[in-house]
């Protein structure tokens, strides 16, 4: 099992960057460390500020330099702080993966430069008292998406969103500009086989 915690420091980070974007959504990456077989915290993440009130798309250059500066941060001790994985809000919808958000996760684990074993996907909202509402899900190449454990460090908490995956109407995905690519069409096909 996977349990991916909140850092203190980054669920104010979030509450504060959800309540400025509104209703349009809002990503990024998490940088973790690993404190125990199976267990993350995430100790920080990037934040790109471009959605839509139905969209996000990810600036691969952004983020690149983004985890540059946190591994040099952390002696670039790969083993121990690393990345985790994408994040995004889903301010108007359900905190659970759309279709395309499984899609581009999928795509992302077909990347040939991907060295992970598994990313993870966390999906967020304010919800209506303010407090964070969201989910995690593992994924793993030629593998269905598993949810896995959401928490928050001592002092803040984190309410998981209830159900796995979206039932709302598909979404715009404008992932890295939109491109197609043979990882993409390998995608959609496991993304039918898991619908």
């Amino acid at each position: 099992m996977i349990d991916v915690i909140l850092s203190a420091r980054c669920v104010r980070k979030l509450k504060r960057e959800l309540k400025n974007a509104g209703q349009n959504e809002i990503g990024g990456v998490m940088a973790a460390e690993q404190i125990a077989d199976g267990q993350f915290v995430v100790r920080d993440l990037s934040v790109q500020r471009n959605g839509t009130p139905t969209s996000f798309v990810r600036d691969p250059l952004q983020h690149r330099k983004f985890m540059r500066r946190f591994r040099m941060l952390t002696g670039n001790n790969h083993e121990r702080f690393n990345y985790l994985g994408e994040w995004h809000s889903h301010p108007s919808f359900l905190a659970l993966p759309s279709p395309p958000d499984v899609w581009s996760m999928q795509e992302e684990m077909h990347d040939p430069e991907q060295a992970s074993s598994f990313l993870v996907l966390l999906i967020l909202k304010l919800g209506r008292s303010g407090r964070l509402v969201g989910s995690t899900h593992a994924f793993r190449r030629a593998q269905a998406p598993i949810r896995v454990r959401l928490g928050a460090s001592d002092g803040v908490s984190v309410q998981e969103e209830e159900g796995f995956r979206a039932t709302g109407p598909w979404r715009s995905l404008q992932h890295d500009q939109g491109a197609v690519t043979p990882a993409k069409t390998l995608s959609q096909r496991i993304l039918r086989r898991l619908l």
